[in-house]
């Protein structure tokens, strides 16, 4: 039996040491072949040296080095590409993903399970963000067809069989969170208590939680597409309504001089709509824009590990 954990790194210089040691003592005591991938994302700061260092001292531990920053996406598919384990498990630096529940995931995936998922309460996040998620959730559940689950990340285990299956998805715009759910496949889900980041600021803003928020509506579903079709259906039967309103009452009582107020609502509103409607189809073209180039999702500057075609 074989381990992979795969561990996307950005600006984590303060945080890698810790979580070696933490993590491999663990691995040390389950009785099976473990190493430890780490995918430095173009990180800024001295990521790359403790990863030099973590290497020279444990034949088991690589590292990949991205030649620039891809983004936590493209770190997590070259991870799983360079994995050779029999079990592949995805875990953050920052030690929010307690390395004790290592052996619990193993465990379960021994039960037959291609997929055991960490998931965390949301125990010490402050009122506006847990407000502003589960709404979120709400809204791309109702929206897309792959279910989302609040708490749940990308902490998992995967199978080998799992992981192939996520491989054979080129796919350009990845959004995991929808694709571990879109292959399916047997899963069991563990929970754990919220944890803090160990050291260092989160690399996640509002901005780029926003824009993680759209890429997973955006990317496995046309619903937007649909509503805006629907919206542009109910604003015509309404402005149809209000003609006939308009018409009768010049009939009625003669051509009145129009509202000043009602003509720049009207325009504005209006103009709102289309600018809405052209920003969302807008976003799915610029989608196709992206994968019709057929660019790899990264590019390795260095590898400890050499790239294993395992399917």
């Amino acid at each position: 039996m074989h381990v992979s954990i795969i561990v996307p790194c950005y600006n984590e210089e303060q945080n890698i040491e810790a979580f070696y040691e933490e993590t491999r003592t663990i691995l040390n005591q389950l009785a099976m072949q473990c190493e430890i991938i780490f995918i430095n994302d173009g990180s800024k700061d001295g990521t790359q040296r403790q990863l030099s260092r973590l290497h020279d001292k444990d034949d088991h531990c690589h590292y990949i080095q991205f030649s620039r920053n891809f983004g936590k996406e493209a770190a997590m598919l070259a991870g799983l590409s360079y994995a050779t384990g029999a079990y592949s498990i995805i875990m953050d630096a920052d030690l929010q993903h307690p390395p004790e529940l290592i052996p619990k995931l193993i465990e379960k995936a021994e039960e037959g399970y291609d997929q055991v998922i960490a998931k965390r309460n949301r125990k010490g996040d402050n009122v506006s963000r847990t407000f502003f998620t589960n709404i979120y959730y709400k809204c791309i559940n109702a929206m897309t067809d792959v279910h989302f689950e609040n708490g749940i990340g990308d902490f998992r285990l995967l199978s080998r069989k799992a992981v192939n299956a996520l491989l054979n998805l080129r796919e350009y715009n990845r959004f995991s969170k929808g694709l571990f759910s879109w292959i399916g496949f047997e899963a069991a889900t563990i929970t754990y208590e919220n944890v803090t980041r160990a050291e260092g600021d989160s690399k996640w803003s509002f901005r780029s939680l926003l824009n993680y928020g759209i890429d997973g509506i955006i990317s496995f579903n046309n619903k937007p597409l649909r509503l805006a079709i629907y919206g542009g259906l109910l604003i015509t039967l309404l402005d149809f309504i209000y003609i006939f309103v308009m018409f009768i009452q010049t009939m009625l009582h003669g051509i009145e001089v129009p509202g000043y107020f009602t003509t720049i609502a009207a325009v504005l509103f209006l103009g709102g709509v289309q600018l809405i409607a052209i920003g969302i189809i807008g976003e799915y073209i610029g989608r196709i824009y992206y994968e019709v180039k057929q660019r790899p999702p990264y590019l390795v500057a260095y590898s400890t590990k050499k790239k294993v075609d395992l399917k």
